[in-house]
């Protein structure tokens, strides 16, 4: 069972949060009034971007939509900075190499942060020498060194979750998070800031989780061709300084510039999805979206996605939604509200296809979706259907495992006051070993 600590906070974070849902149906809202929407709420404790290291992890803030409050936050783990990979070499290491331990830096698995304590004088550091990396106050700026230059990251854009009505991207939990997973899984850390419900009810979120996948393939498109007419301009004989370069990449609407990070570091052909709570439901709604655009999102492509203990409902109950209707944090009858808030009035159906993944003509068909990882809870009540999702999938051929955690309630691994219990910790540790599966250069590395 969970701790008497745990069952406190529990009752105290019930009452808040229901009289929080309560006073936004009775509050009169003209939706209309406000199509620009908001991404996060006042009384919600924000951490501010920082492009310095903090904890080997820079940030920034990104506001990708002129018309909406659409945002992104970019989370750049420090490995990024190391060169790229280089082969392995066929010879074994000599005795001296063996005692060296800089040298055995140059054997380090494919994910963990290689090259780190390589000496001055390496040759691979080499290539870095001249490189404006960062600033005089350590603050990374950001910069576009050609392609052998520079190690290239797969790309997790993640889905906060806070039942559709609260929670934000730049949230102190969803910021530590979104850290931990950057260097454990060593990729480059997309977090969306999407709307809120209910000034912008359904399909608002989802839009916007679909829009981000669709700006990470314009700026590896931007980026591509600010390297070809880079280099074009230098085969030529003329300076072309790499600003000037940017400033002639943009899109249709003259308003994007190439993203930096992205650009020097970003593998979009290694994008993973990672949903939290309701952020799960967006997940998988971008996953089936991105199987149906196909080749038209070339060069981005989802190769795997994590649900972790995913926001589904349906009509018919299932004996987790019986038995643990009452369950901690997120009871069924506040999640009854929250759903009330995000489905428009006209749509509102527990079958509804944001809510039940299970439902019959609901496209593409399962067995083109990507590998996809469930997180569950014990005391969740929403687990049997997260189960039943992934029983689906796995009938069809498709790697979807199930973690379940033993007296874990819903958002074990994310929410502020559980973030650093070892249970979360080993939650994140695992998600790792199986995104590495997809993402590692090296085929399948690890495996359940």
């Amino acid at each position: 069972m969970p701790s008497v600590a745990v069952k406190l906070y529990s009752v105290f974070f019930k009452f808040l949060l229901k009289h929080r849902l309560q006073n936004r149906i009775q509050t009169p809202l003209d939706e209309s009034s406000n199509p620009y929407g908001v991404t996060t709420r006042p009384e919600e404790s924000v951490s501010a971007a920082n492009p310095c290291f903090t904890d080997g992890v820079a940030t920034k803030d990104i506001h990708i939509d002129p018309f909406t409050s659409l945002t992104i936050r970019i989370f750049l783990p420090e490995s990024s900075l190391s060169p790229p990979e280089q082969p392995e070499a066929k010879s074994k290491p000599t005795s001296s190499q063996q005692d060296d331990p800089d040298s055995l830096n140059h054997r380090r698995n494919s994910y963990g942060p290689p090259n780190i304590g390589a000496p001055r004088n390496d040759p691979r550091r080499s290539s870095f020498e001249g490189l404006n990396l960062r600033s005089d106050n350590n603050v990374y700026r950001g910069y576009s060194p050609l392609p052998q230059n520079c190690r290239k990251l797969p790309i997790m854009l993640q889905f906060h979750g806070g039942g559709w009505v609260s929670g934000s991207n730049d949230s102190v939990a969803n910021d530590f998070f979104c850290r931990r997973i950057a260097k454990l899984c060593d990729v480059i850390v997309v977090a969306v800031g999407y709307r809120l419900a209910p000034e912008n009810r359904y399909p608002a979120a989802f839009e916007d989780g679909l829009k981000v996948l669709n700006w990470l393939g314009k700026q590896a498109n931007l980026a591509e061709c600010s390297k070809s007419m880079g280099s074009g301009a230098r085969g030529v004989g003329a300076e072309f300084k790499k600003a000037e370069v940017q400033r002639h990449i943009v899109d249709a609407f003259g308003a994007s510039m190439v993203e930096p990070w992205l650009a020097a570091h970003g593998d979009p052909s290694r994008c993973v999805l990672l949903g939290v709570s309701c952020g799960a439901n967006i997940a998988d709604y971008v996953a089936r979206k991105a199987v149906e655009a196909g080749r038209l999102l070339d060069p981005v492509k989802v190769v795997a996605q994590v649900l972790m203990y995913p926001f589904f409902i349906g009509n018919v109950p299932t004996r987790s939604e019986i038995k643990l209707a009452n369950s901690y944090f997120y009871d069924k009858a506040m999640c009854m509200l929250a759903w009330k808030l995000f489905l428009p009035e006209e749509e509102f159906s527990l079958d509804h296809p944001a809510a039940n993944p299970l439902i019959p003509d609901r496209g593409p068909p399962l067995k083109l979706m990507p590998p996809t990882l469930t997180v569950v809870a014990e005391h969740d009540w929403m687990r049997d259907r997260a189960i039943a999702y992934s029983e689906a999938l796995r009938k069809v051929n498709v790697d979807a495992p199930v973690l379940e955690y033993k007296d874990a309630v819903h958002e074990f691994a994310t929410l502020d006051i559980l973030l650093k219990t070892p249970q979360s910790q080993a939650c994140a540790e695992d998600i790792a070993i199986w995104v590495k599966k997809y993402i590692s250069f090296r085929g399948h590395e690890f495996s359940y």
